[in-house]
């Protein structure tokens, strides 16, 4: 089976990962240079956060765990560091509809062998002096930190020497099946495949959706595509440093917090998915709500220097309910949505897409599946 998958970021390399295990040769096209920073995957760290209660993502969890564990330690390193997660506040958590206590989340890990413990806020602020925490604190020490722009490049080599491709720099303009297959349109020519595995992040509207001209039709959720700003502070404190989420109660910051330290490069902290919604052709790659995080860090981490924020960019692709899309429609796989929480999930993400692209009658969780 010749299967073309459209998009490089994470979970078009994940899947075409995903898909060499299963014995097939997938060609990636990517429509920018390796490392660009134009999407969503790039930069040298993302939360590992295993903060959920919801079944669909905790077995999505555990099916990414293995593909992580799998890729192992490329550069003697482990592209997870498990230096642990702390959560607090009583706001909705990342995925969540409603507000789910800490408590429940805790009784939800357990229940898959996922150690947690709830800690009070003094003793959390014990244990890592350089923040301060709401009252609850959930420590989960089997989490942490995924080394992105690392696993960028790993996926990336073992797609390569397992024998299928990775074409930078080859813009896909349209995506045309027919009864037969389906012709894959790039400025560089047409390629003719049995399955295309489609993610391309903020563009999936422009090219599967109905709002251009070629493009699918396919009925997808509302997309919002927003750029995000979060920023990378200097401690003033040793730590140690967690990642961390604040799940806050709406009306006292802007957003939930998240973030994670960056050997390097300071504690990343931001905003969770308020940035000013963008056309990602016409990215204009500005910092906003800088002032609003610069005072959240002075108010809740007296370990970090508030004035030495360096922000950075990144796009979020967001649905409505956050859920991810991951479905088929004929003879083509849909990897959207992945609402700024994605990243951890790749391996098991590219695990179901690579399914999907095989076996047109798997399905994917229900919570993940376009409507009908």
């Amino acid at each position: 089976m010749r299967i073309v998958v459209v998009g490089g970021g994470v979970m078009g390399l994940a899947a075409a990962w995903q898909l060499t295990r299963r014995g097939e040769r997938p060609i990636v096209l990517e429509r920018f240079g390796r490392g660009h920073h134009e999407g969503a995957s790039h930069g040298e760290t993302r939360n590992y956060n295993n903060a959920y209660g919801d079944d669909h993502y905790l077995d999505l969890l555990a099916l990414a765990r293995e593909g992580w564990d799998a890729l192992g330690a490329p550069d003697g390193e482990p592209l997870l560091r498990l230096h642990g997660l702390v959560s607090h506040g009583s706001g909705a958590a990342l995925g969540a509809a409603k507000a789910a206590p800490l408590a429940g989340l805790a009784d939800a890990l357990r229940a898959r062998g996922i150690p947690a413990e709830l800690l009070d806020g003094a003793e959390a602020a014990r244990r890592w002096p350089g923040m301060r925490f709401e009252d609850t604190v959930l420590h989960s020490p089997d989490a942490g930190v995924a080394r992105a722009a690392a696993a960028l490049r790993e996926l990336d080599r073992r797609i390569v020497a397992a024998g299928g491709e990775v074409r930078w720099n080859t813009r896909v303009t349209e995506i045309a099946p027919d009864a037969d297959g389906v012709d894959v349109v790039t400025d560089a020519g047409v390629l003719r495949a049995d399955v295309v595995v489609a993610t391309v992040g903020a563009w999936t509207e422009k090219l599967l959706g109905g709002g251009a001209d070629g493009a699918l039709g396919i009925r997808l959720p509302r997309l919002r595509v927003t750029e995000e700003t979060p920023a990378h502070f200097t401690p003033t404190v040793p730590g140690p440093w967690p990642s961390f989420n604040h799940f806050v109660t709406p009306g006292t910051q802007p957003a939930n917090v998240y973030g994670m330290p960056t050997p390097g490069e300071g504690v990343k902290v931001g905003f969770h998915g308020i940035g000013d919604e963008i056309d990602p052709d016409r990215r204009p790659h500005l910092p906003v709500l800088q002032r609003e995080l610069r005072e959240y860090v002075r108010e809740w981490f007296p370990g970090l220097d508030p004035d030495s924020a360096v922000p950075i960019s990144c796009t979020y692709t967001t649905t409505p309910d956050e859920a991810f899309v991951l479905d088929r429609v004929g003879r083509v796989v849909v990897g959207a949505g992945f609402s700024g929480q994605g990243f951890k999930f790749a391996p098991g993400v590219g695990a179901t897409l690579a399914d999907l692209a095989l076996d047109p009658a798997t399905l994917a969780a229900p919570a993940f599946r376009l409507a009908r």
